[in-house]
């Protein structure tokens, strides 16, 4: 990856970060709590993504009429398989189980998994071989933000809660990844509609079974983060965070690492907590890991007897 791409890598990756970034509030502002409770998070899940798939048939045949629409492969269906499993049904729906439970600055520590999850993940499929600097870096900055979250919340959270977490941190990398594995042929953008629109048959039905009874029971705030997790986080955050990843993938997944404080901004205003001075510096050792880390080399080399021909990554 030249110099050139690493920049267009790491602007799309901050813009899909950003957008993803208050997710977790707007999410809890969906579901409530345990106390007050509002949408179903199975609702919230299944709908999401039913209203981006309506929305990816419309962007979808507006491809076809400009002639740029790429169909999937029959060897690219596992793959968008894996897509959905991870980002349609797994990490928003454990995501959305746990925070009726724990507050959003609790749920944040899944964010500050992913980033190694995604490396991880993305260094195997891609043949990439970091240097050890790279996962030094990878580790102390995921530590600095787990450790961080942990002192916000008051402690660890016992229960379903982190089990929930653990299993989004999971789903979400392993989508993460296999959309990036299919951006370079089909699109960044197109990658997230064919996701979202073969889901609908499970995502329109489920959806419906769990919508609320009365809406006019639900308050404003819970359909306002209904709103934004299904247009930005579900649909427009991807089409740019899976081209950073199709750019490079594991240098990308460092700037995960900033997700959790970008969390923490968009949360003032919704939830009303204070940005004191221990979340800046907090803040400004991560970026510092981000910075060093993505200096560190990485080594790319195509597998053993594998020669790509369709335009993927080897």
């Amino acid at each position: 990856m030249n110099a050139a791409q690493e920049k267009e890598a790491l602007l799309w990756g901050m813009v899909g970060i950003t957008l993803f970034a208050a997710t977790l509030p707007m999410t809890r502002l969906a579901v409530g709590s345990a106390e007050l409770p509002q949408l179903s998070p199975w609702f919230v899940t299944f709908g999401r993504a039913a209203v981006a798939g309506v929305l990816s048939i419309g962007y979808l045949l507006w491809q076809h009429s400009q002639g740029a629409l790429n169909v999937p492969r029959r060897s690219e269906w596992p793959l968008l398989a894996v897509t959905a499993f991870g980002v349609i049904v797994g990490f928003p729906l454990f995501l959305a189980l746990a925070l009726r439970h724990v507050p959003s600055t609790h749920g944040a520590v899944v964010t500050a998994l992913l980033p190694l999850s995604t490396a991880v993940l993305g260094a195997l499929w891609y043949r990439q071989r970091p240097s050890g600097g790279f996962w030094a870096c990878a580790v102390a900055g995921s530590g600095l933000v787990l450790g961080f979250m942990v002192w916000r919340a008051g402690g660890i959270y016992l229960g379903a809660a982190n089990i929930y977490l653990l299993i989004a941190m999971t789903t979400g990398a392993l989508g993460y990844i296999g959309g990036a594995r299919l951006t370079p042929r089909l699109g960044a953008e197109q990658v997230i509609c064919w996701v979202l629109v073969c889901s609908l048959p499970l995502t329109l039905p489920v959806a419906a079974w769990f919508a609320p009874a009365d809406p006019s029971q639900i308050r404003a705030p819970a359909w306002m983060g209904f709103a934004y997790v299904a247009l930005f986080s579900m649909w427009i955050g991807f089409f740019a965070w899976y081209r950073a990843l199709a750019l490079g993938a594991v240098r990308v997944s460092q700037i995960q690492l900033m997700q959790p404080f970008l969390s923490l901004l968009f949360a003032v205003p919704l939830a009303g907590e204070r940005l004191d001075a221990t979340t800046l510096v907090f803040a400004l050792a991560v970026i510092a890991t981000v910075y060093v880390g993505k200096k560190m080399p990485i080594a790319s080399h195509p597998a053993p007897n594998t020669t790509p021909t369709d335009g993927k990554p080897a």
